[in-house]
């Protein structure tokens, strides 16, 4: 009796001690296992705190058009993007989106189908209500747009935020070449530059932008994308778009003064907006046909998804139109 109690709790003990062993060669082994994946990825600061983003991203989705944009021009094709406006991504992408999944609209992009693709990393803009949800899913950084920001030209600042989340410093700093190298060109052929031996035909020229859109009118002024690249090359903005701490100012019918210049750029969405409604009822009224530049043909109709696009290639994109319009129309 006493030998089978003694061979019972000995092989009782001999069981504890390999579950104990087997337990910690399994908890070794993870830790093993996982160390590779801390040393792969990079902490990056966001507007939520701090993610740990893969050094090497492969599966990229973009909850933002200048996300999308931006990654693109670094050499990255998202797998996934929410649309622009209008179920499209934006006009100056077009031959450069196939194959990427898309997401929804920009307010309430699809969890499911986010989930579904397996991303390594999300980018978009706060505030993001679902932020939970989609940190769940991958490593998922914000970027503040417009808090604590009074400037809203910074558009630049964030390709250079997804330039570091994505680690493709050194292709940034090649697309900034090409930008300015762009910039200059474009200065010599207006006459702007100092070095230009042509005459600056729009020396006290100004140059306005109008955005018809979501039921109103309004302008971006020179803190802002559109007004960033115009100041860039050396051209003037009307004195009501020259500067306004949000970057936008809005017009009525009874200002509609506020909105001309000797040359005007105009936008105008479609389809389920009202913009090119509300464009085509106020062309007909006299209040328009009394604008200079309506009355010297100097109104340009352009893509708003492009002069609105806040990333190098949809500035390269404009810098063609300025080109087109103000260098090589008589």
């Amino acid at each position: 009796m006493f030998l089978r109690r003694f061979v019972y709790l000995l092989f009782l003990a001999i069981l504890v001690c390999l579950i104990v062993w087997a337990c910690s060669r399994n908890t070794n082994q993870i830790a093993t296992s996982s160390k590779p994946l801390l040393e792969e990825c990079r902490v990056v600061q966001h507007a939520m705190g701090e993610a740990c983003v893969p050094n090497h991203p492969k599966r990229f989705v973009a909850l933002n058009p200048a996300a999308l944009g931006n990654a693109i021009a670094l050499g990255i094709q998202p797998i996934g993007s929410i649309f622009e406006f209008d179920k499209k991504f934006p006009d100056y992408l077009e031959g450069k989106t196939e194959g990427i999944e898309p997401l929804g609209e920009w307010a309430q992009p699809s969890i499911e189908r986010i989930a579904l693709l397996k991303p390594d990393i999300i980018v978009s803009w706060y505030p993001q209500s679902i932020y939970p949800q989609l940190s769940a899913i991958a490593p998922t950084v914000l970027y503040d747009w417009g808090g604590g920001i009074t400037e809203q030209n910074n558009w630049k600042q964030y390709f250079n935020f997804i330039a570091e989340v994505l680690n493709r410093r050194e292709i940034a700093q090649q697309v900034w070449q090409h930008y300015n190298q762009r910039i200059e060109q474009l200065k010599t052929a207006l006459g702007v530059s100092a070095a230009s031996l042509k005459e600056n035909r729009y020396k006290n020229k100004t140059i306005s932008f109008v955005n018809f859109c979501c039921g109103g009118m309004s302008s971006e002024t020179e803190n802002s994308f559109i007004g960033s690249i115009l100041s860039d090359a050396g051209l003037q903005r009307p004195p009501s778009q020259r500067h306004n701490p949000q970057g936008v100012i809005s017009f009525s019918e009874e200002n509609l003064y506020m909105a001309d210049g000797d040359v005007m750029f105009v936008v105008a969405y479609g389809a389920n907006e009202t913009g090119e409604r509300d464009l085509n009822i106020l062309q007909k009224k006299p209040l328009w046909k009394k604008l200079k530049a309506v009355q010297q043909n100097r109104v340009y109709y352009v893509d708003p998804t492009t002069w609105r696009g806040r990333t190098p290639l949809a500035a390269d994109a404009v810098i063609d139109d300025l080109f087109k319009y103000l260098v090589n129309t008589p």
